[in-house]
């Protein structure tokens, strides 16, 4: 498999990982996983990058796994594989897993369509923007499986139980329209100014204190799981740790002079 199946860039604060396969749409390889995952952990270990932003190459984003790769036996999903994945089934790298514990904001952009995988990893991101050419197909009952690297776990909380199971169980095809009325998606464009415009939440994101919004981030994802009791003392913890930065106090003296903040992540 080629190297530049998946591109890594860094501009300024900003990482952008781009699933780089477009004569095949962009579908999911076992190599591209193993790069997306493992660029995915250099954006966020990387302590000049604020932003991830995850797209894909040309028309699409990700159309899913490669399926004409499994057919004949030589990628995710074939027979070869299947006896391996059950002996040796390690996810710690796998990109849902990557994506799930980041603490970098991570931002997907929908130049064209995402169907199975290529969804999952979509709703993994914290945003979503969407090209108006673009749609979301949640297939995976069409095609004998279940929404494998996340969508059972997304769906129910980004949507509720009763909107979650008509996404998944009938597999329907979602526009633009459709993901903002449902809140798949949360900015939408149709030209370049527009995209442009939905692009500037990612510059207002690394615009703010890096230390303080990566900590909120952390703990939006453990108040997932625990109560309310142990996830205020999990925010004082962080609270504590951050009133001694250097960016607390920067943030604090650009409010009282009335100027915009200069923050360096210490």
């Amino acid at each position: 498999m080629a190297d530049n199946e998946v591109l890594y860039q860094v501009d300024g604060h900003v990482a952008t990982i781009t699933l780089n396969r477009p004569e095949r749409l962009n579908a999911i390889t076992r190599t591209m996983l193993d790069n997306l995952g493992a660029s995915l952990l250099q954006a966020n270990q990387d302590p000049q990058v604020r932003a991830v932003v995850l797209t894909g190459a040309d028309k699409a984003f990700c159309v899913g796994l490669d399926i004409q790769d499994a057919l004949t036996g030589n990628s995710i999903g074939s027979e070869q594989t299947n006896s391996s994945v059950q002996v040796d089934l390690d996810l710690r790298k796998a990109p849902p897993t990557v994506l799930h514990h980041m603490d970098k904001p991570t931002i997907c952009v929908l130049n064209g369509s995402a169907a199975g995988y290529g969804m999952d990893l979509a709703l993994g991101c914290d945003l979503r923007i969407m090209s108006a050419q673009a749609k979301l197909s949640p297939a995976f009952v069409k095609r004998g499986v279940v929404p494998e690297s996340g969508g059972t776990w997304y769906l129910p909380r980004m949507l509720g139980w009763s909107k979650a199971a008509q996404v998944i169980f009938t597999g329907r095809m979602l526009d633009l329209s459709s993901c903002l009325e449902l809140g798949l998606v949360d900015f939408g464009f149709s030209n370049d100014e527009e995209k442009h415009e939905a692009m500037g939440v990612v510059e207002e994101i690394c615009n703010n204190a890096p230390l303080a919004v990566q900590s909120a981030k952390r703990l939006m994802r453990m108040g997932l799981a625990e109560g309310f009791n142990d996830h205020v003392h999990h925010v004082f913890l962080q609270f504590s740790q951050l009133a001694r930065t250097h960016d607390f106090k920067e943030g604090m003296r650009s409010f009282m002079e009335k100027r915009p903040a200069h923050f360096i992540g210490k």
